[in-house]
């Protein structure tokens, strides 16, 4: 479903992973310690070569597609998101394992990357939703995705177990196809701003 490509904003650039990325996703992961945040499954920089292998499977089995997020004007590494969850028959994706070194949360890096790879999947692959699945304790990640658009479908309760043993709610949220038109106008208008 997917070709490694590379999708390019004015502010923001997402390459597909290679070896080359491995420093610099680092990096990022030590700005603000994100590997520390509970509610996320971001990895230590020790375990970057895991991260890396199990992207590559995702890939390979034609799930998904995991990105650096490159900062245009600096060319340095901030964070990283992805397609997953890939479902070609039903035309369906989920973006997420979505991080933004902690010095850029909160500026238009996250919202240029999610119009990326929104504008890429309905209108390149012809799909006809994009899930987006949260902790629900990641009230800032919440928050984020509301504000692409999304809508919030539910919480799926005790769905996950997490690496410290915690058992998760989940919080579902999803832009579908007859949305994006709308979606995408108020996206270009808020990275105008």
């Amino acid at each position: 479903m997917f070709e490694k490509i590379t999708l390019k904003g004015k502010q923001v650039r997402l390459e597909p992973f290679s070896e080359k990325h491995k420093p610099g996703l680092c990096e990022a992961i030590r700005d603000g310690e994100l590997w520390k945040l509970f509610f996320t499954l971001i990895p230590h920089p020790d375990d970057i070569d895991d991260y890396f292998e199990k992207a590559d499977l995702t890939y390979k089995s034609g799930q998904g597609l995991a990105f650096v997020t490159i900062e245009q004007s600096s060319e340095k590494i901030v964070g990283s998101t992805r397609f997953m969850k890939a479902n070609k028959h039903y035309k369906r994706v989920e973006i997420g394992y979505t991080f933004i070194r902690q010095s850029l949360q909160r500026s238009a890096v996250n919202t240029e990357a999610k119009f990326l790879m929104l504008a890429y999947a309905f209108e390149n692959l012809g799909l006809n939703r994009v899930e987006f699945i949260t902790d629900y304790f990641n009230t800032q990640s919440r928050t984020a995705i509301l504000r692409l658009g999304a809508k919030q479908e539910g919480i799926l309760r005790n769905h996950r177990v997490m690496p410290d043993g915690r058992v998760r709610d989940s919080v579902i949220f999803s832009i579908i196809a007859n949305e994006w038109p709308a979606v995408s106008q108020n996206l270009k208008f808020k990275l105008l701003k």
